[in-house]
């Protein structure tokens, strides 16, 4: 057989040579981080909870990556801060998603997950989950791209509403309401769920969201005289404030909070008054000793100081973007917005490591599930009031 000439020889050297660089790029490629983004509000009025979901985030993360990360590739988290501000927020998902391949992002607000909805459908690359719970994003398919890990507000109220009925049948329900669209989203389809489940609602009070002056409110609620009051669309000012002078007029109702009011921290800041409160948590406080929770514990042994229900939030999304992620790749698929969503919505029976106290099923765009907590002032807890409430 002939001699190649030394061109031809020389070219296939080259080639060989080529081949053998092109083959650890391939391995790099395909090693490449899976980049969850981030919208944060680290200062700001909602700062409280920014700091928390921060760092929930970014623990779960450490944990991952700790242990191997996803089928050999490690999760990177870029955050930056917005402020809580809708256009600073905006701003930070185009920052990160230009200088990143981002397959997960967190949002911090409602107006930013409906601002930004039309990109991430244009895009098609990227899941997002976020702080809001709004019931007009638990729709798959106005809202492909996005989850809500929790109940939606309106499910929020479901599961009250649920407890209620089973605790008092034929119960009286007050609705207080902050006059902005978190105050107001629920309220109209809870009061359709409440005469479903036999209960009426004999008043509904709007008010400015924040300290306000509440007497002449106060005074038709106690008119009203309902066995439960609920409160949404608050952190914290003005429930304090109601029930101190509802209590004071004689009230007997028991009052109740939705999930940003329910922070156990939030909750002990009302003192006195607070005691007996009662509101709708998805997650297992972080001190909850009463059943097996081996997340917990790690969360515990990673932070012995008391991490908030915001932490947990932040943690829980993290948790669910991996899991979406894995069962992606798992199929052999890329990791972009549909294929990672349809993966999230084959979670069915998922162990949460307790975080949740029931396995998790996604069928839509919410975790429709939650437990009734009561705050107990001397032990300066939120204790367990109900067994876990599953919706349908």
């Amino acid at each position: 057989m002939k001699s190649q000439p030394a061109s031809a020889r020389r070219r296939t050297l080259l080639l060989a040579a080529s081949a053998a660089l092109a083959a650890p790029l391939a391995v790099h490629a395909q090693a490449e981080d899976i980049v969850i983004g981030g919208s944060i509000p680290m200062t700001g009025v909602f700062a409280f909870a920014g700091i928390g979901i921060n760092a929930g985030i970014a623990d779960y993360v450490k944990i991952v990556n700790d242990a191997g990360g996803i089928k050999g590739r490690k999760l990177r988290y870029v955050p930056e801060d917005t402020g809580y501000k809708v256009d600073a927020s905006v701003a930070a998902f185009k920052k990160i998603t230009s200088q990143n391949k981002v397959n997960l992002y967190y949002g911090d607000s409602t107006g930013f997950a409906k601002t930004i909805n039309p990109e991430l459908d244009r895009s098609g690359q990227i899941l997002m989950a976020g702080a809001s719970f709004a019931t007009e994003l638990n729709d798959p398919a106005k809202y492909p791209n996005q989850f809500l890990v929790g109940p939606d507000y309106t499910e929020m109220f479901g599961i009250l509403l649920k407890h209620i009925a089973k605790e008092k049948p034929g119960a009286k329900v007050a609705f207080v309401y902050s006059d902005s669209e978190f105050g107001r989203d629920p309220i109209e389809a809870s009061e359709a769920m409440a005469k479903k489940l036999g209960l009426t609602v004999p008043v509904k009070l709007m008010t400015p969201p924040g300290s306000v002056d509440v007497s002449t409110e106060v005074i038709k609620l106690r008119r009203a005289n309902p066995d439960y009051t609920i409160f949404h669309g608050y952190i914290l000012a003005p429930i304090p404030e109601f029930v101190q002078q509802g209590k004071q007029m004689g009230m007997t109702s028991k009052w109740m909070g939705t999930f940003w009011t329910m922070d156990s921290s939030t909750v002990m800041k009302m003192g006195e008054a607070g005691d007996g409160f009662m509101g709708v948590m998805p997650y297992r406080y972080y001190y909850d000793t009463s059943a097996k929770s081996p997340m917990l514990e790690k969360i515990r042994q990673l932070r012995p100081e008391y991490q908030s229900t915001a932490y947990t939030q932040g943690f829980l999304t993290a948790m669910l973007f991996t899991e979406a992620a894995k069962r992606t790749l798992d199929a052999g698929k890329p990791l972009d917005g549909k294929n990672l969503k349809a993966a999230l919505n084959t979670i069915k029976d998922f162990d949460t490591g307790g975080l949740i106290g029931v396995p998790i099923t996604i069928k839509g765009n919410s975790i429709p599930v939650g437990r009734v907590y009561t705050a107990d002032m001397k032990a300066q807890k939120m204790v367990p009031s109900s067994d876990w409430i599953k919706l349908d």
